[in-house]
């Protein structure tokens, strides 16, 4: 099989490294990829928005199939552009990804299917934004209807501050806060057929203790321990399957990834958000753990086959990711900084730990610099989720980026519990 992925992130890393491993893959393309992406496969410099573009490259390529990792190239209809060639591609239509790309579309839908979530208001105007704050309070939930690459929230106790973000979007879902921990489980889908992946957590919030400004992911873990163990099943019957049997209703059909942001309430099991496509850096702790080869499943998936697809296998284990960040991010990040040590994690801690890269180029000279907010996910299994953050923070430590950052206490608490337990 020749497979095309599409994106240039650790998610796209992680997606590339698992179809390097996969026996079936017998080359394996990534537009337009990055410094460590670069390893595994064959880069493009084709723009990944572009879909026409996307579909002469992998008609080119003879792709077997094309694996569209980002979720505004799918919004773009990159997605549809490829299958139109008559192309297998793992990844939605347009259409079906304004369930990412619109907060009320999703809203919608949801409502349609019954699938619990929390009351919201969708405001264009300054009185009704007013309306929706006083009718909830705080803390308050303000959402950019638009995609906003994982920073459109605001979870504030500041009335003011809650306004100014709402003001600033041209439509914005203001919801009830949801209390509880979050859970991000993934789904595989055909449009009919619904496999779910192991669910994983992850820590949005800049600083340690959860503290600072929301970014797209500091990090992540996997399996979730604390979890009750009917949780996947509850969530197949009451979120997955009936949004997937709505949009097939509507003549939307959904095929790809589906990504159900959950909170574990007091009130039960409610849906966040969706996302239209694999989360960073959850992906990078669930492939981790994901025995399967993963190219027969998204191929399943992108050709109608999945009801016929063998149970996933997973490891036993554990997997912990730690996301390495430039300096200042998520504000305006600094960019164009060595990074070195990538070899001593090579050298000294593989297979167990590993980096994927995501906001990283190489130099004229070869040299590893970052260009983005978030560089590098460092990435590591274990039997145990403390053996796993052990050999997670040792690689981090081997690292060296001028001024970046990381979060301490990625899976600190669970591990710690896990381990009293």
């Amino acid at each position: 099989m020749k497979v095309l992925v599409i994106g240039g992130g650790a998610r796209e890393h992680a997606l590339c490294r698992s179809l390097s491993l996969d026996p079936d893959v017998t080359a394996l393309h990534c537009a337009p990829g990055n410094a460590g992406i670069a390893e595994v496969a064959e880069l493009h410099g084709v723009n990944a928005l572009d879909g026409q573009a996307v579909a002469e490259l992998a008609a080119g390529l003879e792709a077997d199939l094309v694996v569209v990792g980002p979720e505004a190239p799918l919004v773009a209809g990159v997605a549809d552009a490829v299958r139109d060639r008559g192309i297998p591609v793992f990844g939605p239509s347009a259409q079906a990804a304004q369930l990412e790309g619109s907060k009320a579309f999703a809203k919608d839908v949801m409502a349609a299917a019954a699938v619990p979530t929390a009351r919201s208001y969708v405001c264009t105007t300054p009185e009704e934004i007013d309306a929706a704050l006083d009718a909830f309070g705080a803390p308050y939930v303000v959402k950019d209807d638009g995609l906003a690459a994982g920073k459109g929230v605001v979870v504030t106790e500041d009335v003011e501050a809650a306004r100014a973000h709402a003001l600033a979007c041209d439509r914005v879902v203001i919801e009830e806060f949801l209390d509880g921990p979050e859970v991000s489980l993934f789904a595989v889908t055909d449009g009919e057929t619904v496999v779910p992946l192991q669910p994983a957590q992850d820590f949005k919030r800049a600083y340690d203790g959860d503290q600072g400004p929301n970014t797209g992911g500091m990090g992540a873990y996997s399996p979730l321990p604390w979890a009750d163990p009917k949780l996947v099943d509850e969530v197949m019957a009451t979120v997955l399957q009936p949004t997937v049997d709505e949009l097939r209703r509507r003549g939307t059909p959904f095929s790809g990834l589906l990504y159900a942001g959950l909170a574990i309430t007091s009130r039960g099991v409610r849906v966040i958000e969706f996302n239209a496509r694999f989360g960073d850096p959850e992906t990078q702790v669930v492939l981790a753990r994901l025995k399967t080869p993963l190219a027969g499943l998204l191929h399943a998936a992108a050709t109608g086959t999945l009801a016929t697809f063998p149970p996933l296998r997973w490891s036993d284990g554990a997997a912990v990711t730690v996301v390495i960040a430039s300096h200042n991010y998520p504000d305006t990040p600094r960019t164009g900084d060595p990074i070195d040590g990538l070899a001593d994690v090579v050298a000294e801690d593989a297979p167990k730990a590993y980096v994927l890269h995501a906001g990283t180029k190489r130099d004229d000279s070869g040299a590893v610099l970052s260009a983005g907010g978030r560089v590098l996910s460092v990435t590591a299994t274990g039997s145990d989720l403390t053996t796993a953050r052990q050999r997670a923070y040792r690689a981090v430590g081997r690292i060296s980026l001028d001024g970046s950052q990381h979060r301490t206490d990625i899976a600190a608490k669970v591990a710690d519990e896990a381990a009293g337990a």
